[in-house]
């Protein structure tokens, strides 16, 4: 089993034309609510994708709660370790997509910062996956009481203990990200994988470059979701035992499968289209 550790959101997407300018207004955009937070995407991605599920993460006593985990549910990820908690508000990111697929994000992260390290001092963890969206604190105790493969998403960038690192099999970022970070990245020994948008997706040991792999022609409609699955199917298919360069050329087709319909968790792949689109490449 894969414990998900990581946050859970209510995503409210806008998509228009284009994106704001500083200053602009956009106006004929579409309104649409989807569930996400990067801890639920990743956890309801690794679902689809074949893997057996937990997710341990916090949302609010409030009526979001359960538009939020409503796909985890019906998706089967274990949410016994989903705290609802009286004082906080469920967390929201508000999305702002553009005809091209790209999109502009501002996340209140409400009961996501709410989630501590005796949250996860009782559980039983096997492999785990974790994303910034929750205090890096907790992030380590969890990620201590792993005994199997520990991938971490390290987004959004922010500074974190080296010990967090150090606990990493995997650190997945993206190029912004992979530019914060620098070379403390590829200072604890851990695989690093770089996504690299519409261009693939580069994996690293110690500073060398070991996989390359471009990523399959698509029509792209939304890339929310996008990292999220190509995270969770890296780590799925090295914990299922795939060489390196086919984990990687697997999790970039995952990943550009999510690209193909909008929102975040309505548009994870599920196993099949991704080893159909896989077998051809």
């Amino acid at each position: 089993m894969i414990t998900v550790t990581g946050s859970i959101n209510l995503d409210i997407v806008a998509t228009g034309p284009t994106l704001p300018r500083p200053g602009e207004t956009v106006t004929n955009a579409r309104l649409a609510r989807h569930p996400g937070g990067k801890g639920a995407n990743q956890a309801l991605a690794a679902q689809r994708l074949g893997a057996d599920v937990r997710l341990i993460g916090a949302v609010g006593a409030d009526d979001m709660a359960e538009e939020a985990l409503k796909l985890l549910q019906a998706g089967g990820v274990d949410l016994s370790g989903v705290q609802h908690i009286n004082g906080e508000t469920t967390g929201v990111a508000l999305i702002a997509v553009s005809a091209d697929g790209e999109n502009l994000i501002v996340v209140c992260p409400g009961a996501n910062r709410a989630l501590r390290p005796a949250d996860v001092e009782d559980a039983d963890i096997t492999h785990m996956m974790g994303v910034l969206e929750i205090p890096a604190d907790t992030l380590l105790a969890a990620a201590n009481r792993a005994t199997g493969f520990v991938s971490l998403n390290l987004a959004p960038a922010m500074s974190v203990p080296d010990a967090l690192l150090a606990r990493a099999s995997l650190l997945c970022v993206n190029e912004t990200e992979a530019a914060f970070y620098g070379d403390a990245l590829h200072a604890a020994g851990a695989l690093v994988a770089i996504s690299l948008g519409g261009e693939g997706a580069a994996l690293y040991r110690n500073g060398t470059e070991i996989a390359r792999e471009a990523a399959p022609q698509v029509q792209v409609v939304d890339t929310v979701g996008a990292g999220d699955t190509f995270t969770a199917a890296l780590t799925v298919a090295l914990i299922e035992g795939m060489s390196e360069e086919a984990a990687l050329r697997f999790a970039v087709t995952a990943g550009a499968l999510a690209c193909t319909r909008a929102g975040a968790q309505p548009s994870l792949p599920k196993r099949a289209e991704v080893d159909s689109l896989f077998g051809t490449r």
